[in-house]
């Protein structure tokens, strides 16, 4: 399509991306999501049937799916529904960087009160905010999502938006495992809580890291010795730990894994952040992604699990994101394709705005430099460097970190060394967030193939990064 169009069109399967390129009918406008722009076909010219777009937000990652539908005759002559997973996403955040870092902040200008040093009035924590106002590292969930958002629906015919809306009940994980819960009899509670356990202890076993067993609920302070039933003294244990602990005691039973200990200890303490972020953020995901103008539809999580379950597929926020919205799994609703890599997006912010950098005691360590572009390159950009000779020669392809004097320094895959500003060329500039792919879970536990997924055609030339970032 012509560049001042900028209309998107249907993904495309590699190869034809290929052939497009290699024939000059397209140009590369980004590369993670790969995508083209057409210089000749308008959209009036192509057939645009639109994709959905999958949401399952979280605390620490975002699960992100482009989607398209096609109806075909199901087993038992009904119409049926096919869903194929085009281009998968896990967008992780920076939330808890963002507290650490003005929790920092806070205990700088704490000890300024308090060391003899320049007067700063506290700032007391019942002034008042902003209807809607959500602390920093709140925020930027929302805001890091919708910007992946915005960038996807510029590039793809994006015709609904569905989204989990899920809300933890976060009194239940304060209270205790109803009785008789752990053998076969079943409760809202009981199912409620094992999920939190498993999303806690990440589906494994807390006393040796055991995946993919069967995982028993364990009293770290055994009910025989005065323990009670609340998830603050649950944890998941494989059998053979479970079976070898028994009533001892998690300081004996550990006696000569004292990090082991450790972790178990301060993950029992840990408290319910991820739960609380979650609850806090979803309305106004859900109203930002309104103000979209593509119409967004809602689902339970209890829906999404069930999907899930049902297809029997293992658990990632990727794949919670293909199976979100409705599947009639009796007239034959499926899904025919996952995707064999994913998209991982992690944020990195774009820099700092401090003039100094701190040592461990909030004191000026250096100076930093005011200006951030130096021989035309800034901190966090892809550049692709050509070494002619020494240690480092050949060609590498990363993100560097400028110096004033022009030999910078470029970060690979593999290693970290300076080069010169003219032996760079730029191929995107820093956006933050970084670029890579992953392998999506399989059912057998193995990594998937290579990645054969679409190419998103159209968008306007902006950006590019690689995956190498």
């Amino acid at each position: 399509m012509p560049a001042k169009a900028g209309e998107p069109l249907m993904p495309c399967h590699p190869a034809r991306a290929r052939e497009l390129l290699a024939g000059g009918r397209a140009v590369v406008a980004r590369r993670a999501p790969f995508t083209i722009r057409l210089r000749q076909r308008t959209r009036a010219e192509s057939t645009v049937e639109g994709v959905q777009l999958r949401i399952d937000p979280g605390s620490k990652a975002t699960g992100i799916a482009i989607t398209e539908e096609q109806h075909r005759n199901g087993p038992k002559g009904r119409s049926a529904i096919a869903r194929r997973g085009l281009i998968t996403i896990e967008l992780r955040h920076r939330g808890q960087k963002i507290h650490s870092g003005m929790m920092r902040r806070a205990a700088y200008r704490r000890r300024r009160r308090s060391a003899n040093l320049r007067y700063r009035a506290p700032r007391h924590d019942n002034r008042p905010r902003p209807h809607g106002w959500l602390p920093p590292s709140l925020r930027h969930r929302i805001d890091s999502t919708m910007a992946v958002v915005v960038r996807l629906c510029r590039y793809a015919p994006v015709l609904e938006i569905h989204v989990e809306h899920v809300a933890f009940d976060t009194s239940a994980f304060t209270e205790v495992m109803p009785s008789g819960a752990q053998g076969g009899e079943s409760t809202h509670g009981a199912s409620e809580i094992r999920e939190f356990l498993l999303a806690k202890w990440e589906r494994s076993c807390a006393y040796c890291d055991a995946t993919g067993v069967p995982l028993n609920i364990d009293h770290v302070r055994a009910r025989s010795r005065g323990g009670s039933d609340r998830v603050s003294n649950l944890v998941l244990a494989c059998v053979p730990c479970n079976q070898a602990k028994g009533t001892t005691s998690v300081h004996a039973f550990l006696a000569d894994r004292p990090a082991r200990l450790e972790r178990v200890i301060a993950q029992l303490r840990r408290p319910l952040q991820d739960v609380a972020a979650t609850n806090a953020t979803r309305l106004q995901l859900v109203t930002a992604l309104a103000a979209q103008g593509v119409p967004v539809h809602t689902w339970s999580g209890g829906r999404t699990h069930w999907n899930r379950v049902a297809m029997g597929l293992p658990k990632s926020h990727t794949l919670d994101a293909l199976v979100t919205g409705f599947f009639d799994h009796e007239r034959g609703d499926s899904l025919v394709r996952i995707p064999a890599q994913v998209l991982v997006v992690g944020s990195t912010g774009r820099g700092s705005y401090a003039r100094t950098t701190p040592d461990r005691f909030g004191f000026p360590r250096l100076r930093r430099p005011r200006r951030k572009i130096q021989h035309g390159y800034a901190t966090g950009d892809l550049v692709s460097a050509v070494v002619p000779k020494g240690k480092w020669a050949g060609r590498w392809v990363g993100r560097i970190a400028v110096r004033t004097g022009g030999q910078h320094r470029i970060t690979t895959l593999t290693s970290r060394f300076d080069v010169s500003h003219r032996n760079v060329r730029l191929l995107q500039r820093a956006d933050g967030y970084t670029y890579g792919f992953a392998h999506e879970i399989r059912l057998s536990g193995r990594r998937g193939p290579a990645y054969s997924g679409p190419t998103l055609k159209g968008g306007d030339p902006g950006n590019v990064r690689t995956p190498d970032a």
